[in-house]
């Protein structure tokens, strides 16, 4: 199957969830020459603001949005040398005061598809209720939203980065909007040095086509019928493995049984989760310290004696399991973006999935319980 084509399976149907994963790569680079076209002003912004004494950076988003934080904060607090935390808005908004420190300086980075859902114009509003120093730093797929809109009144306190119209997916999962607003932040913290980046950026474009050019095997992984899946990632890898579960799950409208968990933590009790028709999912990290933990685990797995199959992501050509499926590439240790082509393998796995089981990707939800901009939030203010 060719990475650009519409599958048969598709005739005659919307295929945007299809068209939004197959765009990635392409899209990568787009981001990326936006962000260098606006660096100066991306830069004007955030270098005072970086120099704050005791500055505090929050990055926050719902859901999906919320896992680009978990998989971005561990590199952007070593780049900016600054404490950083991964807060959802949908905590932020029952529980501020557990979250934000009045006399601190904080950043907040927000992130979000549509910028309209309740969460997160109330995080926003709250941000600036709680602190008596606040900045806000917005990426977003929508120019209309209610969140970008804050930048068209606000002083200058705020930036709105947004993101080409493409990224702002149609179907009900986020793929494109995911990748593109984590690769945003990362390619954000490295303004000042972008021409050094964009190698990286095309070994990223490469690693995700090749992983397009692997549709065959991950849609026979999908027709296979497992009972359950479980992604594991450690570090950055973590918020790739949750996302990775999310698209699973959503794309499935709840029938398949997935899990994430980071490596180390799975052996304390979610391992119990595996049966004789799990497929066990390894997002290999690029650390190979990190790795040797990695390596340990998946090789126990492997000599479980119910031969639980796995799929293996990344970790070079070195490690050999029974019963596993490898998509592979030489580990570039600092190459940050890295993280960003997994997830396509959730991505594709979620919608070959639906797929084969008569769920239309672009809108899976049978019920309505879940729909592209959350509804039924109520806002309270007291």
């Amino acid at each position: 199957m060719q990475k650009n084509e519409i599958t048969e399976l598709e005739s005659g149907a919307e295929a945007h969830t299809q068209r939004e994963i197959l765009s990635q790569p392409e899209l990568w680079q787009e981001v990326y020459h936006l962000i260098k076209k606006q660096n100066a002003e991306i830069s004007n912004f955030l270098t005072p603001v970086l120099q704050k004494e005791n500055l505090r950076i929050l990055l926050t988003g719902a859901g999906t949005s919320g896992y680009i934080g978990d998989a971005a904060q561990g590199t952007l607090q070593k780049l900016w040398r600054r404490p950083v935390q991964a807060v959802p808005t949908t905590e932020i908004v029952i529980q501020p005061d557990s979250i934000f420190l009045r006399a601190v300086p904080t950043l907040l980075i927000s992130f979000a598809r549509s910028g309209n859902s309740p969460e997160s114009v109330e995080a926003a509003r709250l941000a600036n209720h709680c602190c008596e120093e606040i900045y806000h730093f917005i990426i977003t797929c929508n120019g209309e939203g209610a969140l970008a809109n804050m930048h068209a009144a606000a002083s200058e306190n705020v930036f709105c980065l947004v993101l080409p119209e493409r990224t702002n997916d149609k179907s009900l999962a986020m793929t494109s909007s995911f990748t593109c607003m984590l690769l945003s932040v990362l390619l954000v913290a490295r303004v000042d040095s972008l021409e050094e980046e964009f190698p990286k950026i095309q070994r990223i474009v490469e690693q995700g086509n090749a992983i397009l050019d692997k549709q065959i095997l991950l849609e026979n992984l999908a027709m296979t019928g497992f009972e359950r899946v479980v992604f594991l990632g450690s570090g950055e890898n973590l918020g790739i493995a949750k996302e990775c579960h999310l698209k699973l799950l959503e794309l499935t409208d709840g029938k398949q049984v997935v899990m994430s968990d980071s490596f180390l933590a799975f052996r304390h009790g979610p391992r119990a989760f595996v049966n004789a028709s799990t497929l066990v999912v390894y997002l290999f990290s690029r650390n190979p310290h990190i790795m040797r933990y990695e390596r340990d685990l998946a090789e126990d797995i492997s000599r479980d004696a119910r031969s639980i199959y796995s799929l293996q992501v990344g970790g070079g050509d070195g490690l050999v399991l029974s019963n596993s499926s490898n998509i592979a590439w030489s580990i570039d240790t600092e190459n940050q973006y890295q993280m960003i082509p997994v997830t396509l393998v959730g991505q594709l796995l979620g919608y070959y999935s639906a797929v084969h089981s008569g769920i239309n990707p672009d809108s899976p939800s049978s019920s309505g319980s879940i729909s592209r901009v959350v509804q039924g939030v109520n806002i309270y203010t007291e």
